[in-house]
């Protein structure tokens, strides 16, 4: 089942064009928006795009889910209640992870904020604003909290765009009592890349079921992928990548043994799984360790991956594959290798993915088992049957109106999202 955006026709219009200059930094707004003034700006969109939709059509969409004991997920309805607002280009939300029902907000030109108790603290808890080149797709992308933060470990995790726009991992010690700031000072560089262009740097970076670091690194940027880096396997752009960071020793990190091309002289060690466009929002299932994959499309199709827990090496198919439809002819689109999404949506009905999470909370209990994610420019939200293998309509759960920058579980499990243009933290509840 296709659902479309009902946006009014002048804003329609605004947004084909926008979409079509994505790759260029310029602003998108979300189709909500009314129609911009030319003194009126938006933050641009983080994700990156290209060219307008060239086919608007699934060729053979499944059915939605539902039925048996599956969720009913056309019938779910949700709401959206604001949590806190007066943020800054806010782009990821993660909680603290101590017990004390924090959360950590990442605002795209270098801080780190807390809302504790619904209330947005005044101090941050982290500012790095004097390194990060912020604007387009690059500032401060993303951040990951380690296991047993606070109860033995006072580092956090972060992945950035430095002066000249490459991308920098590094580690800040928090300190205080309650770990409530970091100090600026004690970075720790765990891994940089350097960035061919300004867009497609990807930014997720979290923990897997082991402990381990993953980090969503783009295909290098421009459009299309011409050096072809997703699929060159000695270059770490274009990946996921799997490192050790907290078991390694007199190193900045080490190699899992696990990993899939260890000892393979022409591929980097690094690497967990190969061919992803722009990885900007991905996570882990807590309950079955899969990673689910938010994959930025090109000029016609977003897509949603997914990896089991156990899955090395594999190859998500870009820049042959454009979600389950051919982008490279002259690669002959060959399905063998591949992994096809599970999921994937055409322009217009949005134009850069927000990988979202597995929900098992308590609040909307016929939500549990569900993938849910959104689109930054079309502000929908749409979720899958997490529990089925093959491949899936997404079904429309909400239009938002805002532009979704990361959509995030707190510590009770429940949805929490940024909006990046209207600067605030909001919630998903139960609706009537």
């Amino acid at each position: 089942m296709r659902h479309r955006t009902h946006v009014p026709a002048l804003a329609a219009a605004l947004i084909v064009l926008l979409v079509a200059a994505c790759d260029a930094g310029l602003p998108t707004p979300p189709p909500s928006s009314p129609a911009l003034s030319p003194a009126q700006t938006v933050p641009a969109s983080p994700t990156g795009t290209a060219e307008p939709s060239v086919s608007t059509e699934p060729s053979d969409a499944p059915p939605p889910v539902g039925g048996g004991d599956r969720p009913d997920l056309a019938s779910v309805r949700v709401a959206i209640e604001p949590v806190v607002g007066g943020l800054d280009q806010p782009l990821f939300v993660t909680p603290v992870g101590d017990g004390s029902g924090r959360l950590f907000v990442a605002e795209q030109p270098g801080v780190i904020r807390i809302v504790e108790d619904g209330t947005l603290r005044d101090e941050p808890f982290l500012d790095i604003s004097d390194r990060v080149s912020s604007g387009g797709e690059r500032g401060l992308l993303g951040l990951a909290v380690p296991p047993a933060f606070g109860t033995g470990r006072d580092e956090v995790f972060v992945h950035y765009s430095d002066g000249n726009g490459d991308t920098v991992i590094s580690a800040f010690r928090a300190t205080g009592d309650d770990l409530s700031t970091a100090d600026p000072g004690s970075e720790r560089t765990i891994l940089t890349q350097a960035q061919p262009y300004a867009n497609h740097n990807g930014g997720w970076i979290g923990f897997d079921a082991d402990g381990m670091l993953l980090i969503g690194l783009g295909d290098g940027g421009a459009g299309g992928d011409p050096e072809n880096r997703a699929s060159d396997l000695t270059t770490l752009l274009g990946k996921l990548l799997r490192i050790d960071v907290l078991g390694a020793t007199g190193e900045p990190y080490a190699i899992p043994e696990d990993n899939p091309f260890v000892g393979q002289p022409d591929a980097r060690p690094e690497i967990l799984h190969s061919g992803l466009r722009n990885p900007f929002r991905d996570s882990v299932d807590q309950e079955t360790g899969a990673i689910w994959i938010g994959d930025v499309g090109q000029n016609a199709w977003e897509e949603i991956d997914v990896a089991p827990a156990d899955a090395r090496g594999l190859d998500f198919g870009w820049r042959r594959w454009e979600g389950r439809e051919c982008y490279d002819e002259a690669a002959g689109c060959v399905e063998t290798g591949v992994t096809m999404p599970i999921t994937q949506y055409p322009h217009p009905e949005g134009c850069s993915v927000i990988g979202g999470v597995v929900y098992r909370g308590d609040a909307i209990p016929a939500l549990r088992g569900a993938y849910l994610f959104g689109d930054y420019c079309s502000g929908l939200l749409w979720a899958i049957d997490a529990g089925l293998d093959g491949p899936q309509a997404p079904i429309l759960l909400a239009e938002t109106g805002r532009s979704i920058s990361s959509i995030g579980l707190d510590e009770e499990g429940e949805v929490v999202m940024t909006d990046l243009s209207g600067g605030e933290l909001v919630r998903l509840v139960q609706g009537s």
